[in-house]
């Protein structure tokens, strides 16, 4: 079974929602991002997006890009995201991972070989924001073929795409809180409630909401409402604040503290 399915299932058992926190990998190092993987798993975490970091991140806002911007310095590619995923597991990690993306990378590198690459590394399942339904056919074909759940991302739009998305998907439903980019709010759109109601409906699959949400009082709104959580840019903004930990040391206690903490705030721990 896909570690996303079997995490899932564990959860409904127990009666909880997915903590699913997001950082960019290789920022500020790769051995930073490793150790912040492992402490954000003893703090709670039920899964885990492993960012790409991209040039051009058009779902992003700012704090997310100023992320790519520190790993790119050092030349972090796809390939060394999924090292680090490896890593994880040689260190006794057992969570789910995803590896969030854009299409551009996976295109020059060949839908076979990142695929089998990221089940070779024991990869669970991919996000790709800017690959639409419409153009999406190949690579879930190919990722399917690898056991590797596409994953996709569902806004409040028509609600004749919102059911085609969500019935079609695989492993879970990301579905965008707010229309725009990434980034903390300390308010969501007005209809958030149909909106996810709509996509629990169409989906076969559990349904996870993210963009924006940053703190304890968020996650236990939306827990009420569906299966998992993502926290994105509160995390990697924590991260930016104890650069100066992570440039010391990469597995400098404090710094590793100060993220592990807040992981396990939003979880209720």
């Amino acid at each position: 079974m896909n570690r996303i399915d079997q995490r899932f299932a564990e959860l409904k058992e127990r009666g909880e929602t997915a903590m699913i926190p997001f950082l960019t990998i290789g920022d500020p190092s790769l051995q930073a991002s490793l150790e912040l993987i492992l402490e954000m798993e003893r703090s709670g975490a039920d899964l885990i997006e492993l960012g790409v970091p991209y040039s051009d991140p058009l779902a992003d806002g700012p704090v997310i890009q100023r992320s790519s911007e520190r790993a790119l310095q050092s030349r972090i590619t796809i390939f060394d995201v999924i090292d680090v995923a490896r890593q994880a597991r040689s260190r006794g990690s057992k969570l789910p991972f995803i590896l969030f993306t854009y299409y551009n990378p996976v295109l020059q590198i060949g839908l076979e070989r990142i695929f089998r690459t990221m089940q070779e590394n024991e990869i669970s399942g991919i996000i790709i924001p800017d690959l639409p339904l419409e153009e999406d056919s190949e690579t879930r074909a190919i990722a399917e073929s690898f056991g590797i759940h596409l994953i996709p991302l569902v806004a409040p739009t028509s609600n004749e795409r919102v059911q085609r998305i969500a019935s079609e998907a695989r492993g879970f439903v990301y579905c965008v809180s707010s229309l725009g980019v990434t980034g903390e709010r300390s308010e969501f759109f007005g209809g958030i409630e149909n909106f996810l109601s709509t996509v629990r409906e169409a989906a076969h699959v559990p349904i996870v909401v993210g963009f924006g949400i940053s703190n304890r009082e968020q996650v236990q709104r939306f827990e009420k409402l569906c299966d998992g959580v993502v926290v994105g840019s509160a995390i990697v903004r924590s991260i930016e604040s104890a650069l100066h930990h992570f440039e010391e040391d990469a597995a400098h206690p404090a710094g590793l503290q100060q993220i592990g903490s807040f992981v396990g705030q939003l979880k209720g721990k």
